[in-house]
């Protein structure tokens, strides 16, 4: 397993080992400004062993929020929030990407101001509930995006993007995974539309492509990440036909020369990763899916067999702050208290112990 401990250039980013810190909402940006605080500072910090780490998911807009307490990247106050994120990072040798999040159709009118509604590629409600203020809520019917709204969004990843730079971020990731905004446009259930942002497979992928040519102009492809999760069902989504339509999402996106592809992988996918490995050229981090394995060590041959340059975890990074050296003797692991994963102060966030 040495080759997962070796160091490895993303787009000209040195990474000290092939071990990246997963995305993951944890809710602690409980302030009026939906800011990064010192709490969040120290959690990351904390985990830097990681080669790569890649924040929670953050809004690029105001009506981009589906969850309460999730912090963004579209005010200048909330700029200068992350930036002790990303000095705390950087003054230890870290090399930090911003997963941009946009929601869509998964949220509630009562986590936006006053005036705004949840949106989606179509007005298609989600089933479940959503935590808000006033506790848990049904899904509301989401807003159809209109031409205006769908650019204006795109206009909004750029712009997150730009200010994710500004902040010190070395990237951001795109979030198309996972039933939020992305991905309902890439699903066959949620986008009905028949222009050019739906009706057939390059209609439905053509909003993904254009966020990501978008934020790549912004910033640069090499500071550009996306996240996919092909026959997902997570947020209601399905995906008829998924492996022509990734095969095609995928290949639009290569042209596109962005860092990395991160690949979330699930038992529903009939063995697409190995065909994701030939239609992408660059780097491609997958987020293993290891069945009645105990996450853990057995991820890493991954690596090891070449099915990925780079590996994700993450549930075991909340607990595990040292999860890298931890790694190398396949643990011992601490126990992860999934009762705080969500909101609350430093309990269950950066109050694990490391092994020293």
């Amino acid at each position: 397993m040495e080759k997962a401990f070796s160091s490895y250039d993303l787009a000209g980013k040195h990474l000290q080992n092939r071990i990246v810190m997963a995305p993951m909402t944890r809710s602690r940006a409980g302030n009026p400004g939906a800011l990064a605080t010192d709490l969040i500072a120290t959690y990351y910090a904390q985990r830097v062993s990681a080669g790569l780490i890649i924040t929670e998911g953050t809004q690029p807009s105001i009506v981009g929020q589906g969850y309460p307490s999730t912090p963004g990247l579209h005010s200048a106050e909330q700029v200068e929030s992350w930036k002790k994120v990303t000095s705390a990072v950087h003054a230890k040798g870290g090399v930090i990407f911003a997963q941009l999040m946009h929601t869509g159709r998964i949220g509630h009118k009562d986590l936006l101001p006053e005036g705004l509604v949840p949106v989606a590629p179509s007005a298609v409600i989600a089933e479940g509930q959503v935590y808000t203020a006033k506790g848990p809520q049904a899904f509301e019917t989401p807003k159809e995006m209109t031409e205006a709204d769908i650019l204006q969004t795109i206009n909004d990843f750029a712009s997150a993007a730009e200010n994710a730079i500004a902040a010190g971020f070395d990237g951001v990731e795109i979030h198309g995974a996972n039933g939020y905004l992305v991905h309902q446009f890439i699903s066959t259930n949620v986008n009905l539309r028949t222009d050019k942002w739906g009706g057939s497979v390059a209609g439905r992928i053509e909003f993904a492509v254009e966020v990501a040519k978008a934020v790549s102009l912004k910033i640069g492809s090499s500071k550009v990440g996306i996240r996919i999760s092909p026959a997902n069902p997570f947020n209601g989504i399905v995906e008829e036909g998924f492996e022509a339509t990734y095969e095609a999402l995928i290949k639009e996106l290569a042209s596109l020369d962005l860092a990395y592809l991160h690949f979330m992988e699930n038992p529903m996918q009939n063995g697409l990763l190995t065909k994701v490995r030939t239609w992408w050229p660059n780097t491609l981090i997958v987020n293993t899916f290891v069945g009645e394995k105990v996450k853990g060590k057995s991820d890493l041959e991954y690596i090891e067999s070449g099915a990925a340059d780079l590996v994700s975890l993450g549930q075991l990074f909340i607990s595990n702050p040292d999860l890298v050296e931890r790694l190398k003797t396949d643990g011992p692991y601490n126990a992860t208290d999934g009762s705080r994963f969500y909101g609350g102060n430093e309990k269950g966030y950066t109050d694990y112990p490391t092994l020293n």
